[in-house]
């Protein structure tokens, strides 16, 4: 007999005159509560979510508190030269005359600085703050990555379940185009869209907008396969079948009614996306083709490494900017696996 069953047990005195049931001592739980205590009992997920929220206040507190130096504030230092300057002239008179002038030239020296208590992790050759450059590229580049992925989740949300709910040749193009997006060489069209946009000229504000645009193009279709799935298999369902006979519109079936069912999957799809857009960001800077000077990004941050000298004796350029960005892909996977854990039904209590 169950623990359940022997709580629900009719209690019978020896006179077998009174009966006194136990009343049930568990409460139900909603599904949501159930989630989330399923997640929070996950070691990893608890890690993700402190690496997280630590790059998190990195990135957007601590140039609030940290508020010494600028994004693009340069600490540069001066030399004073004086160059000697001999010239001979005669005058009215034919008397030869010699004169000497001293000529001051005052020159900038960018080299890359070790870390000091003015500079934390140093200065690079254009003389910016490592330190600084660091949590505002943590801001680009987390930025990037929310921004692209709901991007791309709402493109893939629409195309999805308008091919899922109607299928026939509605279905038919919409994966023909997904199916393309799916065999372009991704890299040679980035290299040729890079040297485009450098010839226009474009702001490195603009940059980073374009950056997020062409990334999203490329990453849409996977949410549009994910959801057209969901969809086949929801729209033969009874609540369905029972919403067409109520007479309700189509765009109410679909986004009332089908794509919350789908939103668990799409949930643990953006967690671990974040972390693949976090990369291709880097990758992009690192190839040159993402964020550019004066801004920072961590993937541009470690593009200094290119140079020998730069990769070998100044790591404090490049090295911390690769821990932030495995510290973001580890803290997006671990949340992710956490949630899909928690989310899926064969799972344990």
């Amino acid at each position: 007999m169950s623990e359940k069953e022997k709580e629900l047990e009719p209690i019978v005195s020896k006179d077998s005159t009174t009966i006194v049931e136990e009343k049930e001592t568990f409460k139900e739980m909603s599904p949501a509560r159930m989630i989330l205590r399923r997640f929070f009992r996950s070691k990893l997920s608890l890690v993700g979510i402190v690496m997280i929220v630590g790059l998190f206040v990195f990135s957007f507190l601590g140039p609030v508190v940290y508020s010494k130096w600028g994004e693009e504030q340069v600490d540069r230092q001066e030399v004073v030269q004086q160059i000697p300057s001999t010239y001979t002239y005669t005058n009215e008179q034919g008397e030869t005359i010699t004169v000497t002038q001293i000529l001051e030239h005052t020159s900038t020296i960018n080299s890359y600085a070790s870390p000091s208590k003015d500079h934390l992790l140093g200065t690079d050759d254009n003389g910016f703050d490592v330190f600084v450059r660091l949590m505002y590229g943590g801001r680009i580049s987390l930025a990037i990555g929310f921004i692209v992925v709901i991007l791309e989740t709402i493109i893939g949300i629409i195309l999805g379940a308008l091919a899922g709910y109607f299928g026939g040749w509605v279905d038919q193009i919409i994966m023909r185009v997904v199916d393309i997006f799916n065999c372009i060489p991704t890299l040679p069209i980035l290299l040729i869209a890079s040297a485009l946009i450098d010839s226009w000229g474009l702001t490195a504000d603009q940059r980073i907008y374009v950056l997020m645009v062409i990334i999203t193009i490329f990453s849409w279709s996977g949410v549009a396969r994910l959801v057209r799935g969901q969809i086949l298999s929801l729209r033969e369902q009874e609540f369905i079948v029972a919403t067409e006979v109520m007479g309700l519109p189509v765009w109410r079936r679909i986004f009332k009614h089908l794509i919350p069912n789908v939103m668990p999957q799409l949930i643990v799809s953006m967690t671990l996306g974040l972390g693949s857009v976090i990369l291709y960001e880097s990758t992009l800077s690192y190839l040159g083709l993402g964020v550019q000077l004066p801004k920072a990004a961590w993937g541009t941050m470690i593009a200094t490494s290119n140079d020998p000298q730069v990769l070998s004796y100044h790591t404090n350029m490049w090295l911390p900017a690769g821990f932030m960005i495995v510290l973001a892909v580890l803290g997006f996977n671990f949340v992710g696996d956490g949630l899909r854990d928690a989310m899926d039904p064969k799972s344990k209590k």
